[in-house]
């Protein structure tokens, strides 16, 4: 057992399998896992299998019918979910308290009994199929995936989560149960808890529950993505506006310039209206509806993207601007002045998204999956006050010198 914070444990369960557990006196409670293992592992020829089993999970394990599961927890007012990212798959329950027993046994049959019956894969098909079609239909959604295909392109992070009508057609029982076998082992999967449980009901359950859990699969073989140029590219969509995306490869999770892209990022177009870019773009000049900025930090690699959308003949205008303010902050040292207010407005922000619980007992997962613990909060904050106006700098002109790529769907 190792300590992040006086309420929040992480555990070291046999065969490397490890739970985090975070002790909160609520009616509700919060059970998962989260396995090292998304859309980049997707074996070749079968691009968007990670986000498919991801689905099909639910249809039926050597215990439970389709029926049964989608039941199990909706019957005592729960919900059961998941998501896929590029890295991460993540299956979780939430629910009312007093029905742990219930959620850690459905869990950990899904987890790790799932037989992915043949009918339900043919009709899953046909689901995530018109997933991919709608998601088409809304470019500024489709515009990320495709801007990760031109920048991570002859890599395992180029292709779209969903995969292809194509692809689809490939996922069979043998493929799906392949897949989990490998890649959802004891070593990639960690179990994480918040509630008001004592840590050692929940370590014993998980160990009960979750017994055959495969201990040994496949290590991950991701590699770095190759370089690509700087590109500049424009799909012609016919739709109403102009959809952009522009950016560059940053730093991975690993790295600690990570807080300076970070607090970069919410600098220019984090979620407040005085972020540089929506007073230059929105507030002063009526160009966009929306402008904001994010990061995506994987295990190898990284990437900053700035997304706005405007009418067509602005478009061209728009991307100056972005990068009149780049240039500005990579060739002038913030005020200290300035520094404060930036590094209080974003730990105020992460203060407001902590209390959204889902997000932070996920984001306690994913930290001890792939740091092995969850780093406390004054130690976030202490990393946050050292992000200095020279780094703040040199962050914004790393992504000037990397060259910025764009893509527009108009």
């Amino acid at each position: 057992m190792t300590n992040s914070s006086p309420d929040i444990k992480v555990f070291s369960l046999p065969d490397g399998l490890r739970l985090v557990h975070r002790h909160e006196p609520t009616e509700t409670e919060y059970f998962g896992a989260a396995v090292n293992a998304g859309s980049r592992d997707d074996p070749q020829g079968c691009e968007g299998l990670a986000h498919f089993v991801e689905h099909v999970l639910f249809k039926g394990t050597e215990r439970r019918k389709s029926w049964h599961i989608i039941n199990r927890m909706e019957s005592c007012g729960g919900e059961l979910n998941a998501y896929t990212t590029k890295e991460t798959t993540v299956v979780y329950t939430v629910y009312p308290s007093g029905n742990f027993m219930r959620a850690a046994d459905m869990l950990g049959d899904l987890l790790c009994h799932s037989v992915f019956p043949e009918k339900e894969l043919d009709r899953e098909r046909e689901v995530v199929g018109d997933e991919i079609s709608q998601y088409r239909d809304i470019p500024s959604e489709a515009i990320f995936d495709d801007f990760d295909d031109l920048i991570f392109k002859g890599s395992d992070l180029g292709h779209n989560i969903l995969g292809s009508r194509e692809s689809l057609d490939r996922f069979d029982t043998e493929t799906c149960r392949r897949y989990v076998r490998e890649n959802f082992t004891r070593r990639r999967t960690v179990l994480f808890y918040a509630g008001p449980l004592p840590p050692d009901k929940v370590c014993r359950a998980a160990e009960r529950f979750f017994s055959d859990l495969p201990s040994a699969g496949i290590t991950p073989t991701r590699t770095t993505p190759p370089p690509v140029g700087q590109f500049d590219t424009t799909v012609c969509l016919s739709n109403h506006q102009a959809n952009t995306l522009t950016g560059a490869r940053i730093p991975s999770m690993y790295s600690d310039r990570r807080w300076s892209f970070s607090m970069l990022s919410n600098i220019i177009g984090g979620p407040g209206m005085n972020s540089l870019l929506n007073v230059e773009l929105r507030e002063r000049r009526g160009l966009v509806y929306a402008v904001d900025s994010t990061t995506a930090m994987m295990t190898d690699t990284g990437l900053m993207t700035i997304y706005f959308g405007c009418d067509h003949s602005d478009t061209i205008r728009c991307r100056r601007i972005v990068e009149r303010v780049l240039n500005k902050l990579s060739d002038n040292t913030m005020s200290e002045r300035f520094m404060t207010a930036a590094r209080r407005q974003y730990l105020g922000q992460l203060t407001l998204a902590s209390d959204v619980r889902d997000n932070a007992v996920m984001s306690m997962a994913r930290a001890v999956l792939y740091f092995g613990s969850v780093l406390p909060r004054e130690e976030v904050i202490a990393r946050i006050s050292d992000v200095s106006a020279q780094s703040l700098r040199e962050a914004a002109g790393t992504l000037l010198e990397s060259g910025l790529s764009s893509l527009t769907l108009t």
